[in-house]
């Protein structure tokens, strides 16, 4: 364990050594990982390098790319407006964006969108390169595009556009921009260390995403092959098409991706959801995390995803899709009532108001598919066998 820094507590001594035993025998390059009971931290561990040469060490301040971890801190932030009564969640959208309302639109509501059947998972036409960056352009694009399915009747991943979508309904409502909000209303308040639209500033502490490239004997999973197959495919259409978006790039680091560029650590993300896990600490009420944790709609398969979902209004529930080994990365495994998200290659944050307990591991190494692999999965079971 001479690689790993930080703290344990001694009922946690096998999560944080299976969480070194990631680098030795599962190839973990950097990751750091956090577990907060009862809104104390119990574990906060990080270690391995920032490259693949192994010349730069991940550090206590190291951040990455938390890709659809993002999700649940866009998702965060609707929720506390709907507490507010600036926006309703069974509104039709147009209410507060009027020139969404068009092109077979105009009754989809603000839930559709945290429940991904709102039916805009992609967008048809090639867009601009850069456009990923050029939050105007997207939103209009959207505004502009035909569901891909009757509303609210289907559910299928808004890989990239759920940023764009619940970003502008934010900004419509409040004046601010995504990443604004976010860090005034939720980052600066609990002292986080996590970025819709990093500073530049900051720029200097990110590990560089190692994205997969598929091992001896590993099957492509059947996104990929879907894209392959057809580059018009909703799969390809949806992964793809957001104009070159290259995540190890300043300039993605820099635009306010609400669904896949949030940039922080585990200790960022854990403390995120922290008070989701022990009655809301003044950022929303018990009924608003009712919400999040109750299933609220679900793929059977998912129109995108191409395996089953589950999803409470804009939170990732527990997604079981076994037998599938745990690295087919096509399961999401925690306890029923715990509400969180996982980004793609691996990681994932989550709360557990049950266990009053929150945890996230973020790591800069990617594994296969959306979901989790055995290196994230395992510290989690590790965690509830110490509990």
């Amino acid at each position: 364990m001479s690689m790993i820094a930080g703290v344990a507590d001694h009922r946690f001594r096998k999560v944080a050594e299976l969480f070194a035993d990631n680098f030795e025998t599962l190839g973990e390059l950097g990751a750091s990982l956090c577990l907060t009971l009862e809104g104390e931290t119990v574990i906060d561990l990080w270690g391995g390098h920032r490259d693949e040469a192994h010349e730069t060490t991940w550090d206590e301040d190291t951040i990455c790319i938390a890709f659809s971890n993002t999700k649940a801190a866009t998702a965060l932030c609707v929720h506390m407006l709907i507490e507010r009564g600036a926006l309703d969640l069974d509104a039709p959208v147009m209410r507060y964006w009027p020139e969404f309302g068009q092109a077979g639109k105009d009754a989809v509501t603000v839930r559709m969108l945290l429940d991904h059947t709102a039916g805009l998972p992609a967008i048809r036409e090639d867009v601009k390169d850069g456009a990923f960056a050029d939050w105007t352009y997207m939103t209009d694009r959207l505004a502009a595009e035909t569901p891909y399915w009757t509303p609210g009747t289907a559910t299928g991943y808004h890989m990239f556009t759920f940023g764009w979508l619940l970003g502008e309904l934010i900004r419509r409502v409040t004046g601010r921009s995504l990443g604004r909000f976010f860090a005034e209303e939720v980052a600066g308040p609990l002292g986080l260390d996590f970025h819709i639209g990093l500073p530049e500033t900051e720029e200097h502490r990110v590990a560089p995403v190692r994205f997969h490239k598929l091992g001896k004997g590993e099957e492509m999973s059947i996104y990929m092959k879907a894209i392959l197959r057809d580059n018009n495919s909703l799969q390809a259409r949806s992964m793809l098409n957001v104009g070159n978006l290259n995540y190890n790039e300043p300039r993605a680091h820099r635009a306010e991706l609400g669904a896949s560029g949030g940039i922080g650590n585990a200790r960022a993300l854990a403390g995120m959801f922290t008070p989701l896990a022990n009655g809301g600490g003044g950022l929303v009420s018990a009924e608003r995390i009712d919400a999040m944790r109750t299933p609220s709609s679900r793929g059977e398969p998912d129109e995108n995803l191409m395996i089953n979902t589950r999803f409470g209004q804009g939170f990732m529930l527990c997604i079981d899709n076994r037998p599938a080994p745990v690295d087919a990365a096509v399961s999401f495994l925690i306890p029923d009532g715990a509400f969180g998200h996982v980004g793609a290659g691996g990681s994932f944050g989550f709360a557990d108001p049950d266990k009053r307990l929150a945890m996230s591991y973020v790591m800069n190494k990617m594994g296969g598919g959306f979901l989790l692999n055995a290196r994230g999965q395992r510290l989690i079971d590790a965690v509830y066998d110490a509990l």
